[in-house]
């Protein structure tokens, strides 16, 4: 291996000396945030009447004149989209598109109206958007919600044969004031809601730890586990309207974190008040199989990967200490566990993670 600075190079990956980060599969988390300022005073600047809500925020809110609002988000599926192409499983990613959006705009207190999705190709194979529409199609009826329409985009020399990119648009209805509000304080409790995979993040980070350094590919055994590592990468991405549907109803949900690109820190931070910060107890629960391995295979410190993946919890509800009991029973009979992980305390609107995990 030939040392350049700080950096070894394995594979055509510079891996930093501290460990495998995202940097090194080529996401500049630093850049990408300099982008988000520039971009939100564009968007603040065609700002109307009927907007109630900030830029950043999970899904952007909308007063209709008539009354009522309506919630609206769109999103991608990020490059996993490299992994269907690898394996040539194109059933899956369709259904991740719709429930990351309907999480999106949950945490904004709306339940899904309808959704709209764009593919694109550079050459159409029929087979290939009929088993993504197919899955789009899947999550819609799971979640309740109308496929209204769509674009089916094909684009010569825009993209190689087999690849395509997918997007998607989701409309709701503000349905939860008590989670629209935000009404958080000191004492609030953190409960984190199970995730089923790496959803759809800190996907070039695995793809290159295991694609490039490791030189793995999707139908051999995932390190340490039964399942192959297609099988773990492609896991669907869970929707939480169902089990979150009767706390939510209730008025039990005070706030709701998706944990998506920037981990755990990185998405509680977005609902936190500036006189509050979030503690958040990573011994309270155990991180899945898949996130440790990922852990020890690119020597990756524990701060890095509570930056990159969701660690296990895909979204974090904000509940009063006396309601947490009543809150955990109701999520966990619809079938997703649920962890104790944290708490609400006097501070400057930062996440502090604590705890030996």
């Amino acid at each position: 291996m030939e040392r350049e600075g700080r950096t070894e190079r394995r594979e055509g990956v510079a891996v930093s000396e501290g460990g495998f980060t995202y940097r090194d599969a080529g996401v500049d988390r630093g850049a990408a945030d300099a982008v988000k300022g520039r971009l939100g005073r564009i968007v603040e600047s065609t700002r109307t009447a009927g907007v109630r809500s900030a830029f950043g925020s999970f899904g952007g809110r909308f007063m209709l004149e008539e009354g009522g609002e309506l919630v609206a988000s769109a999103d991608g599926v990020g490059t996993k989209l490299r992994v269907a192409f690898r394996a040539g499983r194109h059933d899956t990613v369709g259904e991740d598109l719709v429930n990351h959006c309907v999480d999106d705009i949950l945490t904004e207190g709306a339940v899904p109206l309808f959704f709209l999705d764009y593919f694109a190709c550079g050459r159409l194979d029929p087979e290939i958007p009929v088993a993504v529409v197919a899955g789009v199609a899947r999550g819609c009826r799971a979640n309740g919600c109308a496929l209204l329409g769509g674009e089916t985009a094909e684009m010569p020399d825009s993209y190689p044969d087999g690849e395509y990119d997918l997007a998607g648009f989701i409309v709701g209805r503000a349905a939860y004031p008590a989670v629209a509000r935000r009404e958080i304080r000191e004492g609030d409790r953190l409960l984190g809601l199970s995730a089923s995979g790496l959803h759809t993040n800190g996907y070039s980070f695995a793809r290159a730890l295991l694609f490039g350094e490791l030189g793995l590919d999707v139908d051999d055994p995932w390190p340490g586990l039964g399942s192959s590592v297609g099988d773990v990468l492609l896991r669907v991405h869970r929707s939480y309207l169902e089990p979150l549907r009767g706390p939510c109803e209730a008025g039990r949900v005070h706030a709701l974190a998706h944990i998506t690109g920037g981990g755990i820190p990185g998405n509680l931070a977005r609902i936190l008040p500036e006189d509050l910060d979030a503690v958040v107890d990573t011994g309270s629960w155990q991180a899945p199989a898949e996130f440790r391995s990922l852990a020890e295979l690119g020597r990756t410190d524990r701060d890095e990967m509570f930056r990159t993946f969701n660690m296990g919890l895909g979204m974090i509800a904000v509940v009063r200490p006396d309601e947490m009991r009543t809150v955990r029973e109701a999520i966990e009979a619809a079938g997703c566990p649920t962890f104790a992980c944290g708490e609400l305390v006097r501070g400057s609107g930062e996440v502090r993670l604590e705890g030996a995990g």
